[in-house]
């Protein structure tokens, strides 16, 4: 009997126990989804930082690569700058020894030579002649240094004065010219 008023003693504690243990189980799982949903909420930071950090190092190098680009298209612009008053240096000697009756044919066709030598290796570097005459005044390529009547070639570009020059797309001197009206 003993045994017996024990054993219903230990049931009866058994539910008390059961609703502790049931009570700390709802409390862990408490616990533990609180802890799970602040886990997630790292993670999600976490994870929204690193692609942000990714995105902005992708965005650095595409914008270092295109520097680089742009640097080493235009290195050469302000050498190049340079020459062009000697490249129109040559077009000016050039056009006067063809103008006098007393010039050498070899000493034409050498000052000759040479412009065309010094022109090759310019292009060579991306350096072109902006074609000027006969075209629409386009003020991207043109700067407009007088006006001339023409009533035929209204708006047109009648005569150049100075040649302009672009290096890699990019205009290092506008074409200095003379407008028909």
């Amino acid at each position: 009997m003993e045994e017996q008023q024990k054993h219903t003693t230990d049931d009866a504690q058994q539910p008390l126990g059961n609703n502790a243990s049931e009570q700390e189980f709802l409390e862990q799982n408490d616990k533990t989804a609180n802890c799970e949903s602040s886990l997630e909420e790292k993670l999600t930071e976490a994870n929204d930082k690193y692609l942000r950090l990714v995105a902005e190092f992708d965005n650095f190098r595409k914008r270092t690569a295109r520097e680089r680009l742009t640097l080493l298209l235009t290195a050469n612009e302000e050498v190049l700058s340079g020459l062009l008053p000697i490249l129109d240096d040559f077009e000016r000697a050039l056009e006067a020894m063809q103008g006098a009756a007393f010039s050498e044919p070899s000493l034409i066709e050498g000052v000759k030579l040479i412009y065309e030598k010094l022109f090759a290796y310019l292009q060579g570097r991306g350096l072109k002649l902006i074609d000027a005459r006969g075209k629409d005044l386009d003020t991207d390529f043109h700067e407009a240094v007088g006006k001339m009547p023409a009533p035929n070639q209204k708006g047109k570009v009648v005569e150049v004065v100075q040649n302009g020059y672009t290096l890699n797309d990019k205009v290092i001197r506008y074409a200095k010219v003379i407008v028909g009206e």
